[in-house]
């Protein structure tokens, strides 16, 4: 196949009107799986192609779009970066759209890539001429490559700043459009991501208009379309810079993510779910959370109800964000961070142990793995550990191989195994017999299959 791609690469070099050449060399193109097509690709040949984008007929260039995008698909970032740079960036003044899409599309990769956008980043060049095609031609794919321009760099923000579409993205934040609205705030979280855009964030007063725009949210009968964004960007904010001071800053955040966990929307409620696990899974947001006393109470005891009886979704995330909220590392576990995280435990249930033991037994994998990813986040803790030798049957529960069969179950078994037999205090508060049991299961590994536990399935079969 190498041999008819390459032979037919010469005879387009070599004839005067080369439309049918090129359909030819496309259908080969498609007939071969981008896995196996940089094997068959000469990148030195490509010049040809590029060269044929110079014309006037319609046809011709939008077969080169094609077979480029195909063939430059098949390549690394970093070999399209330091082999076609300048073709690219020829591409963003070419008078078709398809090829301006092309060239784009293709520094969109570059830019996503850790080792091909340092090639960029020496050559601002690429930058600015993507960038002044970009606030030309409108072109709908480009606002997502201005946020990942502007990530890239302080300097590459400051591009995108001055040519004025960043303004332009930050004004559609408020605009009549919702949809419009949607993705704005998407771009945003996603600029939010890098140091340097959380700062130009801030200096544009975007927190301070998206914490008003959540406050304004009971009036608009759409919001229920863009208020999950809004509360994810604060949600990923805090996370990276400060639980505290996110939401002492900004508290009609904290108060919306309550609301919303109480709200009957499931759509609201998950997105409620995710962003409390993730202010939990951080001390400093577990203190804040704590600091809030009744108002979490009644929205942990939300989260135990919907772990229990909620449609399985539901379930699934109230698992992940409960065992999330319990985790402490060894390091992070001071008196009162231990206490902490056990008088929360005891909120979830009268029994909670026997009410998380109960959901790992239900026939569906994910909600088997979530409940033993809450016994993991507690097996590390001392009055956790005390919890699991006190309960009748849970160490023989925990030991017990034959519970949850499929890979997920057994590697998530496993961690919580690993949970216990990495915990200094263990050994001592489990007792020498448990504790031999668990680094035994531990040494055998996640799928390891007893002897007779073998046999008894050959009999059965």
């Amino acid at each position: 196949m190498a041999a008819s791609i390459d032979s037919l690469l010469e005879e387009i070099a070599g004839v005067e009107d080369p439309v049918e050449e090129l359909q030819s060399l496309k259908t080969a193109l498609l007939a071969i799986p981008v896995s196996v097509l940089k094997d068959s690709i000469r990148g030195q040949r490509l010049d040809v192609i590029f060269s044929l984008l110079n014309s006037s007929d319609r046809t011709q260039v939008e077969l080169c779009v094609d077979i480029l995008e195909r063939i430059l698909m098949a390549m690394s970032p970093v070999h399209v970066v330091q082999n076609y740079r300048a073709e690219l960036q020829g591409g963003l003044t070419h008078p078709n759209d398809t090829v301006k899409i092309l060239a784009l599309a293709q520094i969109g990769r570059v830019v996503e890539d850790p080792d091909a956008v340092t090639e960029i980043l020496n050559n601002h060049d690429v930058l600015r001429a993507a960038i002044r095609c970009i606030g030309e031609e409108k072109i709908a794919v480009a606002k997502q490559l201005v946020v990942e321009i502007s990530s890239v760099s302080p300097i590459s923000l400051g591009y995108c700043a001055n040519s004025g579409l960043i303004s332009q993205l930050l004004s559609e934040l408020t605009g009549d459009d919702v949809l419009v609205r949607v993705t704005a705030v998407e771009m945003v979280t996603t600029l939010a991501h890098s140091q340097h855009g959380r700062q130009y964030l801030a200096q544009q007063g975007i927190m301070d208009k998206i914490s008003n725009m959540i406050r304004g949210a009971e009036t608009d009968p759409f919001s229920s379309l863009y208020l999950p964004g809004l509360v994810k960007f604060f949600g990923n904010l805090a996370i990276m810079d400060s639980p505290q001071q996110v939401c002492e800053t900004y508290p009609a955040f904290q108060n919306k993510v309550f609301e919303m966990a109480l709200d009957p929307d499931p759509v609201m409620i998950g997105v409620a779910l995710d962003t409390l696990g993730l202010l939990g899974s951080n001390v400093e947001g577990k203190q804040v959370l704590q600091k809030t006393g009744e108002k979490f109470k009644a929205v942990l005891s939300k989260m135990s109800q919907l772990a229990s009886s909620g449609p399985t979704e539901l379930r699934v995330r109230s698992l992940d964000a409960i065992s999330q909220l319990l985790s402490l590392q060894p390091e992070q576990q001071t008196e009162d961070l231990l206490a902490l995280t056990e008088s929360w435990f005891h909120l979830l249930s009268s029994q909670p142990m026997d009410m998380i033991r109960n959901i790992s037994t239900q026939p569906f994998p994910e909600l088997h793995c979530g409940a033993l990813r809450i016994f993991t986040a507690i097996a590390t803790q001392p009055w956790g550990q005390k919890l699991m030798i006190n309960t009748p049957g849970f160490m023989e529960f925990v030991l017990d191989r034959s519970t949850g069969q499929t890979k997920e179950a057994k590697d998530a078994k496993f961690e919580l195994i690993g949970a216990l037999a990495g915990s200094s205090t263990a050994a001592e508060i489990l007792g020498s017999q448990h504790y031999i049991r668990v680094k035994s299961y531990l040494r055998e590994g996640p799928y390891y299959v007893s002897a007779v536990a073998a046999v008894s399935t050959e009999g059965a079969d």
